[in-house]
C-alpha cells in the first residue's frame, strides 16, 4: 500500500494498544485526551490492537475524517518503542511499518534536520 502524505504533514502513534471498535468521533476524542493533540489539525494519527495485526489512521481532511483500516492475514506491526502515549514518525516511517518493517531494527545514516517547533 502506497500513501501519498503532504510533506509538512506530522504523524503521531499512539504506543499504547486501542479498542479498534471505536470510530471517528471516539478516535478524534482518544487524540484530544491521550495525546492532547487537536485531531482537526490535519495531523495523522495511528493505532493498534492488543494483538498488533489491526491498525487505523485518523486523518482529518479539510472538509471531514478519513479512516484508513488495515487487518494483517498473518504477523503483527512492529510499533516503535516509547516512553510516551506517543511516538511521531516521518512518512517513510509510516510506509515501512505498514509494509511490515520492525522500525527497530531499520540503521539509518546521519542526516541534518531542521529543528521542529512544537505547535498546538
Amino acid at each position: 500500500m502506497m500513501l501519498s502524505l503532504p510533506a509538512a504533514v506530522r504523524i503521531w502513534v499512539a504506543t499504547r494498544p486501542t479498542d479498534l471498535r471505536k470510530s471517528f468521533d471516539t478516535l478524534a476524542e482518544l487524540v484530544r485526551q491521550q495525546f492532547q493533540l487537536d485531531p482537526l489539525s490535519g495531523q495523522l494519527f495511528v493505532f493498534t490492537n492488543k494483538r498488533a495485526d489491526r491498525i487505523k489512521l485518523l486523518y482529518w481532511d479539510e472538509d471531514g475524517f478519513v479512516i484508513l483500516y488495515k487487518r494483517l492475514e498473518a504477523g503483527v506491526f512492529r510499533l516503535p518503542r516509547g516512553d510516551e502515549s506517543r511516538v511521531q514518525l516521518r512518512a517513510a516511517d509510516l510506509q515501512m511499518l505498514l509494509d511490515g518493517v520492525d522500525l527497530d531494527s531499520v540503521k539509518r545514516s546521519r542526516r541534518y534536520h531542521r529543528p521542529v517547533q512544537e505547535s498546538q
